[in-house]
């Protein structure tokens, strides 16, 4: 059948009516070309929906069926109408987030996603936890919309965005010799010859690459005491004194009994933590606008 909306839409308001020349008004169109649509409307559905007489128009067993069936039609197409509105402006749909295991650490991440949580609740949001390489094949191919990741080299398909430089921070046991250095800050030469709590090399690639990095531009060979998948597991393993740790300003959220935290007083001591997605595909509007919000967060933290 063809059937078009403005098909509905005339029918309706002369059923509405029941009166063609108000329907014609209604409709800012002429009263002939209206009751030719709603003929052909009739001879294409095969019934009458009209009663017509000098004086009076009424609807007709089928008629009466059309209305109920056109108003859910019209409220349908509506629905679907702006459901695709609210979509395309960032409000419906979903995004998928990889991040690495110390993101939800990571004050001002954590605030944008629950804001965004509150603002767009039928957004939905599904986070996997990767470490930052991981985290690569996925955005090539499509099956996460965004990453949050460390500095690292990324394949010509996919950009970043610089969200902040966290500081580094070493974390040592009650009682440790370099808690003289609490005020003044330490000097990494300084820690060559404690032994370390690393994270496994597996589970934070970037992050452990880095701090290696740091350490050997300090003339530093560390001695690796223990190494831990886990963000908790490496503060109690120092606290339990079995090394100390060099980890980003974010794990200073987590108190663990017996573990302090020194700054360094090196300023080139830090992490940079990027926003990454892929250059040549659209992600969602969502997607977009929680990339608006978690900058806008920075800006103002920034700022004050």
């Amino acid at each position: 059948m063809n059937i078009e909306l403005r098909h509905l839409r005339y029918f309706i308001a002369v059923a509405e009516e029941l009166h063609f020349g108000k329907a014609a008004e209604r409709l800012n169109i002429s009263q002939p070309p209206l009751s030719q649509q709603i003929q052909a409307l009739e001879s294409e559905i095969g019934a009458r929906l009209l009663e017509r007489t000098n004086r009076s128009v009424s609807l007709t067993p089928a008629g009466q069926m059309f209305l109920k069936g056109s108003y859910q039609i019209m409220a349908q197409v509506k629905a679907v109408a702006t459901r695709a509105s609210r979509m395309e402006k960032g409000e419906l749909g979903e995004i998928s987030i990889g991040f690495t295991s110390t993101t939800p650490f990571m004050h001002l991440v954590t605030l944008s996603l629950r804001q965004f949580r509150e603002n767009y609740p039928e957004v939905g949001i599904h986070m996997h936890q990767m470490n930052t390489k991981q985290q690569i094949s996925p955005l090539l191919t499509g099956h996460i919309d965004l990453g949050i990741m460390r500095n690292t080299v990324l394949p010509d398909n996919l950009h970043h965005q610089l969200l902040f430089r966290e500081p580094f921070i070493l974390a040592v046991y009650e009682g440790h010799p370099l808690l003289a250095y609490k005020e003044t800050g330490v000097n990494i030469q300084d820690i060559g010859q404690y032994p370390f709590v690393f994270f496994e090399r597996d589970v934070g690639t970037a992050l452990y690459d880095e701090i290696i990095q740091l350490l050997s531009l300090a003339g530093i060979t560390p001695t690796i005491a223990q190494e831990a998948g886990e963000a908790m597991t490496i503060l109690g393993l120092v606290a339990a004194g079995l090394g100390i740790s060099i980890v980003t300003k974010s794990f200073t959220r987590m108190k663990v009994d017996g573990v302090h935290y020194l700054h360094f007083a090196n300023s080139n001591a830090f992490s940079e933590v990027w926003l990454v997605s892929h250059n040549k595909r659209t992600i969602p509007a969502a997607a977009n606008r929680l990339t608006q919000l978690l900058l806008k967060n920075i800006l103002e933290d920034q700022k004050s």
